[in-house]
């Protein structure tokens, strides 16, 4: 399915990340995996091409504007050409709206939703000069619908991550670009065995979400022949934001 195309992964060094990068290499597409400097992208990507895939480690911080246009240019440079992105990487600050910093609040902005943007623009000026289209997906949240207390960055994030991806897909809809969006809900990425039943059984679905989840969501949004799907805002958590709650 994606043999011969290029993908960038960002935040891949762990949890959904690495998944998503792995998922790709497997199918065989050249993957750009970018993280922060030290973080273990390098391993994994040296790791994969021993094992015949494609794969390469571009160390990036997104909370400075200039990583987006190094990203993007790294993974044409490395493969020849830029199909798919995958707006992954994301952090959040759990902290009192009363006590978090001015530059707390700029950071979580400027990772999630500054750089969001930034990769997408810089990934769709390569796109275009192709001339072949492509296919970007961001990585929202169920938290752009609801949040538990102290997440205020987080959330913000978020929702601007939903926002921009609809707007971003009318404009890019002109080049071939395809833009939508995924919203988890719990992914668990640690212990899965650790779960407790009650954690499953709060799901409509009957169980947490595993980061394949969010995999195959992603391969359906970045599949070419899905060229009717864009814009949209896919919501992968078990059911759980359309459960109606009462204290008892």
């Amino acid at each position: 399915m994606f043999a011969g195309k290029t993908v960038i992964v960002t935040g891949a060094s762990g949890g959904i990340g690495r998944v998503l990068a792995r998922a790709y290499a497997e199918k065989g597409a050249s993957v750009l995996l970018t993280d922060l400097p030290g973080t273990e992208g390098e391993r994994l990507a040296r790791e994969w091409t021993d094992e015949g895939h494609r794969a390469v480690f571009h160390p990036a911080d997104l909370n400075l504007p200039e990583a987006a246009p190094a990203i993007a240019e790294a993974a044409a440079s490395a493969f020849g050409r830029l199909d798919i992105v995958v707006n992954n990487a994301g952090f959040g600050i759990w902290k009192s709206p009363l006590e978090l910093a001015v530059e707390e609040w700029d950071r979580v902005l400027n990772v999630n939703l500054r750089g969001t943007f930034l990769l997408s623009r810089e990934a769709a000026k390569v796109m275009k000069r192709q001339g072949s289209g492509g296919a970007i997906v961001n990585i929202s949240s169920t938290r752009r619908l609801q949040s538990e207390p102290n997440s205020e960055a987080y959330a913000a994030s978020k929702g601007g991550i939903a926002s921009l991806t609809h707007a971003l897909a009318l404009s890019l809809g002109p080049d071939g670009i395809r833009v939508n969006a995924i919203s988890p809900g719990w992914i668990e990425t640690g212990d899965y065995a650790a779960l407790r039943p009650q954690d499953h059984d709060q799901h409509p679905a009957g169980r947490v979400g595993r980061p394949d989840d969010i995999v195959r969501a992603c391969f359906y949004l970045t599949d070419p022949a899905n060229d009717f799907v864009t814009g949209i805002n896919l919501t992968v958590d078990g059911g759980m934001t359309r459960k109606m709650i009462y204290e008892p």
